[in-house]
């Protein structure tokens, strides 16, 4: 099964999916490993990890593609991506649709924003006029069933907390862009589960939505029961790490028995068994690989060197 259609089918079966954030693609492995159903591709996170740079319009289509595209093929989940505001009017839409579909990308989300846009947790944001966001929209619809009608277009509407926005015009926009055919609608920044309520009550179709406004974050139990096609964590493999990193950088720093407090409170909180990052990404398939094809005298170079890691010795399958 194509992974467009895949992504179709868990965006319109009864049952709540998870769809796990990163911005390489070793977090969309680990998405997978971990039994994950969809993987996503973070526009901040991808600026961060890439580029060092903060999600403010500044990374490129093409940029943003080519890490897509390494993630897509990294895995064989299907595929979110980020795509900001689409790169420009409608007529770059359409390419941007049709490099993302090309990448092996499964959907991506436009966001109603100008350019230059920014991140949807950052104050500041703004919408571009209605009518010139449903022909961005319609451009996208277009140019996808050109290419592979099942591939996912997600409207994302920034209006609910947009300077001047509103929920009443947020659902103004989501049922617009329902009527050209998108086939998932994004609400971001609602701030309580009342908002959520009255959008699942006024607009029809798939809805995706991040929830970090409301306190406690929704479960995907709850979210399914509120009538949610998918619970959308985009920093949910890549965010941790970046706080694992910070704290062993500053451990290091502070000297060797803060480093050693600290890899000791890690390991005794170790809860849950994980393999070597060399399993993750592949390793022991190289090494049956090396023995489908190789000589047998070149096999012997494992014998008379010296490593801390053999990928003869890790053949478990490294999903959960």
């Amino acid at each position: 099964m194509k992974k467009t259609t895949k992504l179709q089918e868990l965006f319109n079966r009864e049952e709540i999916f998870v769809i796990a954030g990163g911005g390489c693609a070793l977090h969309a492995k680990i998405a997978e490993a971990t039994g994950f159903e969809c993987a996503y591709m973070s526009g901040a996170t991808t600026a961060a990890y890439v580029l060092g740079i903060p999600d403010a319009g500044l990374i490129t289509m093409t940029e943003m593609v080519q890490n897509a595209e390494r993630m897509a093929n990294a895995i064989s989940i299907p595929l979110i991506s980020d795509s900001d505001q689409g790169f420009g009017t409608a007529i770059n839409v359409r390419r941007t649709v049709s490099s993302f579909v090309r990448a092996g990308v499964a959907g991506i989300h436009v966001e109603d924003q100008p350019f230059p846009k920014r991140c949807g947790f950052v104050k500041g944001k703004e919408v571009i006029p209605l009518e010139e966001a449903v022909g961005k929209y319609k451009a996208a619809v277009d140019a996808k069933n050109e290419i592979d009608p099942d591939f996912v277009i997600i409207a994302r509407c920034d209006a609910r907390g947009a300077t001047g926005g509103s929920l009443e015009e947020l659902i103004t926009r989501l049922k617009a862009y329902k009527a050209v055919g998108v086939d998932v609608l994004y609400a971001e920044a609602l701030t309580s589960v009342e908002e959520i309520l009255t959008v699942r009550a006024e607009v029809e179709g798939p809805l995706m939505g991040t929830m970090g406004y409301i306190e406690p974050d929704p479960t995907p139990a709850q979210l399914q029961e509120w009538g949610w096609a998918a619970s959308f964590n985009p920093g949910l493999v890549g965010g941790p790490g970046v706080q694992g990193s910070w704290e062993h950088a500053k451990a290091y720093m502070d000297g060797p028995e803060a480093l050693r407090d600290y890899e000791e409170r890690i390991t005794k909180n170790y809860r849950y068994e994980m393999p070597h990052m060399f399993d993750i990404v592949g390793f022991p398939e190289v090494a049956e690989w090396e023995e489908m094809y190789l000589p047998e005298e070149q096999l012997k170079k494992y014998e008379d060197s010296i490593g801390g890691y053999d990928p003869r010795a890790s053949r478990a399958p490294v999903k959960a």
